[in-house]
């Protein structure tokens, strides 16, 4: 381990690996109060010893910490307000309130011993909805009748198991209570939950079996229940070690299949009140359901068709009472947006995309049904986010006759767009001006001119307030950590801040704005990158190329990073002479559709040639020597610093990989199967991606460092590609193991480990 010695910087590892807090603690989960006077946000102020809630006064401009009481109901997730925001529904355990808004007087409606979820108004807000038990109730505001609306159950697993589960004895005894008490009687609670029509039958039940409610939605009329099942698979898991354990005995830790498993299937299903009926949705009609994907053309005996579940989601109800749903294919290649028929089960498909690679991007989801969509003010169109010309775009099309509309275009993403409250405008967020910065605009509703909103250089991550007067901007530079801002709702406004967060320690220091950069990759393209230089005086002429992980994810960008001890390394590094690039190589997020799948069927492909070419760029632009350029990153990072040791060494004197994926077929299925599809229907694009397969290729000094406790990236990982060297006969790698880490470090000891040996590696190798 190197010895701070050797350091020329005012920095020291041990202090930007040290924890975090000394940086300050930034804001987060930001959200207003309903009467749009206060803005709330979790905080961890000075002499705070834990994050806690704070509210900022708009008016007064006062900032204070939240009683616990009032905090806790504050934060409580799932609350349901009405159209005129005036009443709100909320549940806390098995109790469920309703509550003025103005006046803080609330109603309480039930309280029973199970929990309540899923409360929402009905669309005429005449009843309340909530969830109990996988069961849907409907309860009356003006009679206080209680009714249940679904049945769901599974069949009986045992001769020795009554009604609900209950064992034989337990049932005898409930039924005794029952008919010996007349307290009890359905009658008498139905009484004192509020009158019936009279004279319902029992609803039927619902066989389920094995399969999970995940949710539940009654259609504006009242006549039907839409659900969704989820079928867990019954995949085999990897089992992770647990080495040092407080009982001196390793356990084992239960994690994720590997990527090709059998996937959990999800369905939906139709309940008609009216007929005490339920049917399920029909998908075998849909547009390209049955078609056999590209990439199988490069196999013998391609099938003519293929079988996919379709997993759907939904739905959102329109005022006339039309249901809109999304579904998705179950390899990810296509998505339809859809109006369903109640009666027949049956999907009408208002939008189709197919896409060869994978269907993703902002407000689009990548893994499991899911995407930004809803109803048109007018109630006879539907909008919804697609890439069809290359970007994430707002879209709306016309239910009546499917014509589809464009509303915003460019080389640009959108990102969390909202309707206002008098569906005039679109309110959303986008990298227009720069790919690596976000702004919040006002729009339209038909598109037309985007008014920019935000101002300041950097990533403004806004919450509009309730009442569309105001923005809370929860923003930050590449320099400076995240800080809580508000600003008027309007063109240009000048933005106010609320919070100082960072610490005197942190600003002692003069953290360096990196240089944005573009370069041109040898097929053309154009690479995002952040440059740090060191002053002529102490430049070496050596160069770091740090790789970042996700693979889908934005680093050269102009905010504070996800990876912001890498960004204080880098600062380390450049005090000591080195010059340090940071890419968004192919497949990183921010650039459109085509950046994207870019590494589709083959990972360590463009995206590790856009890391060669970058190098190039540094010899040819920059005067770094050719012979001394390192490489080295975590995650999918170590993945490509893998793959750049193994194919590339000699643009690459040396390499650190962290936690890196060494074979895709032992990861996971939602990510990997994107990207690759599964290694039995492409067995080449995990041949051509894996670096195990390019272990002989090893040609300079290569440091690996794994947590040996990784869920994620597991450390079977680095333990094969290990026997693969051994068995290879290379000898110029090392690994270096965390018995305590998983995937993302915790203990400052581990991280400052870790960059003690990276830092190491390009000291002796590049230096």
């Amino acid at each position: 381990v190197v010895g701070i010695g050797f350091s020329q910087s005012e920095l020291s590892i041990e202090k930007i690996m040290q924890d975090p807090k000394w940086i300050g603690s930034s804001p987060s989960n930001i959200f207003w109060a309903s009467d749009s006077k206060t803005i709330y946000f979790d905080w961890q102020s000075e002499g705070d010893s834990v994050k806690l809630l704070y509210g900022y006064n708009v008016a007064s401009g006062e900032t204070r910490k939240v009683e616990k009481m009032r905090a806790q109901t504050l934060q409580m997730r799932g609350v349901s307000f009405s159209k005129d925001k005036k009443m709100k529904l909320y549940a806390l355990g098995g109790n469920l309130y309703l509550e003025n808004v103005a006046t803080k007087a609330k109603t309480q409606i039930i309280s029973t011993v199970e929990r309540i979820s899923e409360v929402r108004f009905s669309h005429d807000e005449l009843k309340v909805y909530f969830q109990q038990k996988n069961n849907l109730f409907a309860w009356e505001r003006s009679t206080g009748y209680l009714k249940q609306l679904t049945n769901f159950t599974d069949k009986a697993s045992s001769s020795s198991r009554g009604k609900g589960g209950k064992s034989m004895q337990n049932q005898w005894l409930q039924e005794d209570q029952m008919a010996l008490f007349e307290a009890l009687s359905s009658e008498r609670l139905n009484h004192r939950r509020g009158k019936s029509a009279g004279g319902e039958k029992p609803i039927s039940p619902i066989n389920i079996g094995n399969k999970q409610v995940w949710d539940m939605s009654v259609n504006p009329a009242g006549t039907y229940v839409l659900f969704t099942l989820y079928e867990r698979a019954d995949a085999e898991r990897t089992m992770v070690p647990s080495w040092i354990t407080k009982s001196g005995y390793v356990a084992d830790l239960k994690a994720r299949p590997k990527v090709g498993s059998e996937q959990g299937k999800i369905t939906m299903g139709i309940y008609s009140i009216e007929k005490d009926s339920v049917y399920y949705v029909s998908t075998q009609n849909l547009p390209g359901i049955d078609a056999v994907p590209a990439y199988m053309k490069d196999y013998p005996n391609t099938p003519k068709s293929v079988t996919r579940h379709v997993a759907i989601m939904g739905p959102k109800w329109s005022d006339n009472g039309d249901a809109l749903i999304y579904m998705r294919g179950s390899d990810n290649k296509d998505r339809w947006i859809a109006l369903l028929d109640l009666e027949k089960g049956e999907p009408v498909v208002l939008n189709h995309q197919h896409d060869e690679a994978w269907i993703g991007g902002p407000g689009i989801g990548s893994y499991y049904p899911s995407g930004n969509m809803g109803w048109m003010p007018d109630q006879n169109s539907i909008w919804f986010q697609s890439e069809a010309d290359g970007y994430s775009h707002l879209y709306t099309i016309s239910v009546k006759n499917k014509k589809k509309k464009q509303l915003t275009k460019g080389k640009f993403e959108v990102y969390e767009p909202q309707l206002s409250n008098n569906g005039l405008w679109w309110y959303f967020m986008s990298n227009e001006v720069h790919p690596g910065e976000r702004h919040f605009y006002k729009m339209p509703v038909k598109g037309g001119k985007r008014t920019r909103i935000t101002t300041l250089t950097g990533s403004n991550t806004c919450t509009l307030s309730p009442n569309e007067s105001m923005v809370a901007i929860r923003f930050s530079l590449a320099t400076k950590p995240w800080e809580l801002y508000v600003s008027d709702a309007l063109e240009a406004a000048q933005p106010k801040q609320v919070t100082t967060s960072i610490s005197n320690e942190f600003k002692a220091y003069k953290w360096r704005t990196p240089e944005y950069i573009t370069f041109e990759a040898r097929d053309g393209a154009k690479v995002q990158a952040r440059l740090y230089q060191p002053t002529l005086e102490t430049k070496n002429k050596a160069a770091v190329i740090f790789v970042h992980g996700a693979g889908y994810l934005q680093n050269a960008h102009k905010w504070w990073s996800s990876y912001f001890r890498e960004y204080m390394f880098h600062n380390y590094l450049v005090d000591n002479g080195y010059t340090v690039l940071d890419m968004d190589y192919r497949g990183s997020a921010g650039y459109g559709r085509d950046w994207r799948t870019g590494i589709y069927r083959h990972m360590g492909g463009k995206d590790l040639t856009d890391q060669t070419d970058g190098a190039k760029m540094l010899a040819h632009k920059y005067g770094i020597d050719t012979e001394r350029i390192g490489i080295y990153g975590g995650s999918y990072g170590g993945f490509i610093s893998i793959m750049a040791m193994f194919k590339e060494s000699e643009t690459f004197a040396c390499g650190a990989a962290l936690r890196a994926v060494t074979d895709w077929a032992h990861y996971n299925h939602g990510y990997t199967s994107n990207i690759l599809n599964t290694p039995i229907t492409d067995s080449i694009a995990y041949r051509n991606s894996s670096p195990i397969y390019y272990a002989e290729g090893l040609g300079g000094p290569l440091l690996m460092l794994h947590g040996m406790v990784d869920t994620n990236v597991q450390f079977q990982d680095v333990v094969r590609l290990s026997q693969r060297l051994i068995e290879l006969g290379k000898n110029d790698w090392e690994l270096a193991v965390f018995p305590v880490e998983s995937h993302g470090f915790k203990e400052p000891a581990s991280w400052t480990d870790e960059y003690k040996r990276i830092f190491k590696l390009m000291e002796t190798h590049l230096k």
